[in-house]
Formats: C-alpha cells, sequence, structure tokens
C-alpha cells in the first residue's frame, strides 16, 4: 500500500530534542533520511520506516533532505497519557528485553493504514486537529500494541531507571553531551552517590574524565582512521569545533588539523 501525499506533523506535547529521551516517541519517516545512534548500534531510516524511540535513554540521530525536503510524524506517548491508556484498556503486562533506544518493530500494513488516515485531520496550519490528536494517539498505541505485545512492558514501565554497572554504562555512553545529572539519574543514583561511585571506579571526576575520553577517541580517528576534526567533533560530544580545537590542542600540543594526513 503507497502512502497518501502527507506532511510532516507531530502529535503529543512537545519535548526537547537534546539527546537524552524524557519520553516514548513513535517515529514514521516519510521522506529524506535518518541516521541515528544509541550508544550500541548505528541506525538508518528511509521512507516508509518507522520506529519507537525508548524514554530514559541516550540517543542522536541527523537528517539528510531529499530533494531539500524532509517530513516525518512524530506522535508522543508521554506518561500521563499512558498512564490514562493502561487504566482505561486495562492492558495485561508482558515481558520486555531489548534494551536499545530505538525499536524497530516488522513493517505492518496496519501502520501504513495509520499513517494514511492522518490526511483528513490537517489543519491548515499544517497540524493535526486538537480534537482529533488524542484519538489518532490512542489508535497508534492500540495497532502498536497488537503487533508486539510485549510493548506493554515497554509503555507501561513506570518506574524509574535503577542502579546499573556505572563503569560498563559510561564506557558505552562517554560520547553523549548531555550533564552529569543526567548520567547520575540513569545509572539508578543521586547525583553525590554518582560522584562517590565515579571517583572509585575511575579515580576522577565525571567532568574531566569524560573530557580526556572524548579527547583520546578523537585522536584514535584523526590518527588511525584519517577522519577530519569537523566530521567527528560533534558525534564525540563536544558543542562547537573551536572547543573541540582549544581542548584537544590543551590536551596533545597540536590542534586537530595537524593530525590529518
Amino acid at each position: 500500500m503507497k502512502l497518501t501525499e502527507i506532511q510532516s506533523c507531530y502529535i503529543g506535547p512537545e519535548i526537547s530534542p537534546e539527546q537524552f529521551i524524557p519520553e516514548h516517541f513513535f517515529l514514521f519517516l516519510i521522506k529524506g533520511k535518518i541516521n541515528s545512534y544509541d550508544g550500541h548500534r548505528n541506525y538508518t531510516m528511509k521512507p516508509g520506516d518507522f520506529c519507537i524511540v525508548r524514554k530514559n535513554r541516550l540517543a542522536r540521530y541527523n537528517k539528510e533532505k531529499d530533494n531539500d525536503e524532509f517530513k516525518k510524524i512524530v506522535i508522543i506517548f508521554d506518561e500521563v497519557f499512558l498512564r490514562s491508556f493502561f487504566k482505561k484498556y486495562q492492558v495485561s503486562m508482558e515481558t520486555f528485553l531489548p534494551k536499545g533506544a530505538f525499536i524497530i518493530p516488522k513493517k505492518n500494513e496496519l501502520i501504513t493504514h495509520f499513517i494514511n488516515s492522518l490526511q483528513p485531520y490537517y489543519t491548515e496550519s499544517g497540524a493535526i486537529n486538537e480534537v482529533f490528536s488524542e484519538l489518532k494517539r490512542e489508535e497508534l498505541l492500540l495497532i502498536l500494541l497488537q503487533i508486539k505485545p510485549s510493548l506493554s512492558g515497554l509503555f507501561f514501565d513506570f518506574g524509574i531507571p535503577g542502579k546499573i554497572d556505572l563503569e560498563e554504562f559510561m564506557l558505552q555512553n562517554y560520547k553523549f553531551n548531555v550533564s552529569t545529572e543526567r548520567f547520575a539519574y540513569l545509572t539508578g543514583r543521586s547525583l553525590s552517590a554518582f560522584k562517590r561511585d565515579f571517583k572509585q571506579i575511575f579515580n576522577d571526576t565525571p567532568g574531566h574524565w569524560l573530557v580526556k575520553k572524548r579527547l583520546e577517541e578523537a585522536r584514535f580517528l584523526l590518527e588511525k582512521k584519517h577522519q577530519r576534526p569537523n566530521d567527528i567533533y560533534l558525534d564525540l560530544g563536544f558543542e562547537d569545533l573551536s572547543h573541540f580545537s582549544f581542548a584537544f590542542k590543551k590536551q596533545f600540543g597540536n590542534a586537530p588539523r595537524d593530525l590529518v594526513k
């Protein structure tokens, strides 16, 4: 079944585009391309692909336009909505095992039908009419639970992250540019407990260790993989190229560009 000519839309409460994902959301790509990374794997989405992005995870993505166009459908499953849905439909809980930030169910025509069904509800401003947006969120969630019942164990687990192996987590996620408070939360610790445990494991402060670890990775990519500074600094958690270059030269005595052959 082909997609009709539909616009981008965003249903649900606005969430920050930072690398920490505070709420579950459904993403369907209409036009363009998305490359994403969650610390475990790299993912590529093309038109017609869809996924669920999991809350309380770290992830980042970049988008590529097609003929100067990029279109997607984003539907937020925030906790308030999910609690209401859980109570209304008396959902039975199942175990959900995958750990990554991106959950990719098998393709199903029900999803395509759903995406096409949004077209009549667009307003002149390009948004979905608020009168119907909540109903469409419920419809989509019912479809997803029918396609993959174990998603109930993902969507309706309202607990906070439990205490996990800090060393393993940091070695896997040091490239993400989020605050120490976020790292503490995601490892199931208070900020003070996180700093104490971090010191015991790495014999360093989180801030100093993160910069050092990112710079060591940068040096490897420049020297061994022959990558360019402007292609790696964002992926290593630096906000801008000048900050990256300054920190690199301070650490190693050479500017990043000096290592590029």
